[in-house]
């Protein structure tokens, strides 16, 4: 009996180390396919433990500052460069940035996962383009980063509108598949051979969600490369941003009273993703003198909803800086 449970037990083994195998080819040959299907854009800018890729577009020639854009969680920059970006780069120079280990942005250490160090990377970069204060416009996770960047380097953040930000603490934890996925061993393990071909079939119906109660436009997913997240360095990259966010936000949100710069948020009440009333709303009665729209009825990619309100509310930003500005000189 002993004997025939060795031999179960070892046929078993085999079969999956050959299962774990498979999908590990797999895996490979779907990175190859992405990459080659969603080549880089923008440039590469070297900063201490990451490259980062920075689109840099539109008008040089044009007044007030240029315009920064970092998207969130489980992304990249072409999810906001579409229903902003091009809009913006018409009259505005406009920078989109890869968050480090997103996207084309690589990063050396996967735990670099904080907005503190993130944002220090940004800055560099920034600062390696002659970048001088800017708007910043953030999405749901860099809202934390955007909040950061404002403390950490006032002189670099002219101004901020925040876009379904997470701002706070919230009850709960991050998904379980978050969590199991930065556990050492498996979560590699599992990065490695399961992540791209299940997420593959997961992918559109997990970003249909976050849209909710509107509804996704057509070829979102493939469109603005998020297939790129399935990628294994990626995929542990933003398991790592999501992990460890809850606990920077409660170590940076008493440092909201500090923040100097104009803060517009816009948000909605539908937000299933990240509540308005548990990061919007509370940031907004921090931050001396900013500036909170709810929209009834929308839900967390308010920048898709509602592109030329954030828009309008950027351009009215960019000219209160303006004023500003003269009357600081005067």
């Amino acid at each position: 009996m002993h004997k025939i449970i060795l031999q179960t037990f070892s046929v078993v083994s085999v079969i999956v180390v050959a299962a774990l195998t498979v999908l590990a080819l797999i895996t490979q040959a779907g990175v190859l396919f992405l990459q080659r299907s969603y080549p880089a854009q923008g440039q590469k800018i070297e900063v201490v433990g990451a490259t980062l890729n920075v689109l840099d577009i539109g008008r040089r020639d044009g007044d007030g500052p240029p315009i920064v854009i970092i998207h969130g969680a489980s992304s990249n920059l072409e999810t906001m460069r579409q229903p902003l970006g091009d809009i913006l780069a018409k009259h505005r120079r406009v920078i989109l940035i890869d968050r480090p280990g997103h996207g084309w942005s690589t990063r050396v250490r996967l735990d670099d996962s904080t907005p503190a160090i993130q944002g220090q990377m940004i800055d560099v970069a920034l600062e390696k383009l002659g970048l001088g204060p800017a708007i910043f416009v953030v999405h749901s996770w860099a809202g934390a980063l955007g909040a950061r960047m404002a403390l950490d380097y006032p002189q670099r953040v002219a101004g901020l509108v925040m876009l379904a930000p997470v701002a706070y603490p919230w009850r709960g934890g991050v998904g379980w598949y978050n969590r199991l996925v930065t556990t050492p061993v498996i979560g590699p393990l599992l990065a490695y051979t399961i992540t791209l071909p299940l997420g593959y079939f997961l992918a559109e119906p997990g970003a249909r969600n976050v849209f909710l109660p509107q509804i996704m436009p057509t070829n979102f997913v493939e469109s603005t490369a998020t297939l790129l997240l399935l990628r294994p360095r990626e995929f542990l990259a933003n398991a790592q941003d999501l992990v460890a966010l809850k606990a920077a936000v409660a170590e940076q949100s008493p440092r909201y009273v500090d923040i100097k710069v104009p803060t517009v948020l816009i948000t909605g009440d539908a937000d299933k993703t990240v509540f308005t009333s548990r990061h919007s709303r509370p940031f907004a009665a921090a931050v001396p003198g900013a500036k909170l729209i709810a929209l009834p009825g929308v839900g967390h990619m308010v920048h898709y909803a509602v592109p030329h309100l954030v828009v309008s509310e950027i351009e009215a930003m960019i000219g209160e800086t303006a004023r500003n500005t003269a009357a600081a000189a005067n």
